[in-house]
């Protein structure tokens, strides 16, 4: 684990994944769902590291594990999606972007943030975001600075589809560019977390067109 000090200097621990001799490459933000940064948020950036990324899990949580639903419905409530944007994420972007490119890639609780990032700080290049928005009053898509990529469920729980169906039209009014993908699976389709909805068909084609997304705009030609 490693600690990167936020605007208002606190600091905030992640987990960092690097490829070898690859401590120049770019840089990816990986931001955790409600349940906490969990191994299958760790094992996303070591997949990334393989593919040549440095991939920083952000604990956005300070060390809190969600054991249940309830736990992480409760964090959730407590949960300052607008700070987590403006000093975890800005924080761990002016300490390890080092004049490189960089994205942030989240799921949801974590996409939410992604996206109120996307908007508000400086020193992201894209982000991407797995079935999470974020609240009308927290950003608004419309007003993106970057690029960004999102993957939605048809069957979501958590997210209403008419909440969705708005957010995707504003998107689409972005100047800075927007990829929209939907699935056939449930809400956390990517996530291999024990007794969730992981969707190996959805998951694979999601991260392929990640993959392509990051190549293209962390490493244009």
């Amino acid at each position: 684990m490693i600690r990167t000090r936020r605007p208002d200097g606190d600091d905030t621990a992640g987990y960092l994944a690097v490829p070898e001799g690859g401590e120049d490459v770019p840089l990816v933000l990986v931001l955790h769902e409600w349940w906490g940064l969990t191994e299958d948020v760790r094992d996303v950036a070591d997949r990334l590291a393989a593919e040549g990324y440095r991939a920083l899990a952000v604990d956005m949580y300070r060390g809190f594990i969600a054991n249940a639903p309830l736990d992480g419905m409760r964090r959730l409530k407590s949960f300052d999606f607008c700070a987590a944007a403006e000093q975890d994420i800005r924080g761990a972007l002016e300490q390890m972007r080092a004049g490189g490119r960089a994205a942030i890639l989240g799921f949801s609780l974590g996409s939410a943030v992604a996206l109120i990032a996307a908007e508000r700080v400086p020193g992201c290049d894209a982000a991407i975001g797995f079935y999470g928005i974020p609240r009308d009053t927290d950003a608004d898509p419309r007003g993106l600075r970057v690029p960004v990529q999102v993957h939605f469920a048809e069957s979501d729980d958590f997210f209403r589809p008419a909440a969705i169906a708005r957010f995707e039209a504003k998107l689409r009014e972005s100047a800075a560019g927007a990829e929209i993908y939907r699935y056939q699976a449930s809400h956390g389709f990517f996530s291999t977390r024990p007794g969730g909805c992981y969707d190996p068909h959805a998951a694979s084609a999601a991260w392929e067109r990640a993959l392509a997304f990051l190549a293209k705009h962390l490493r244009p030609t």
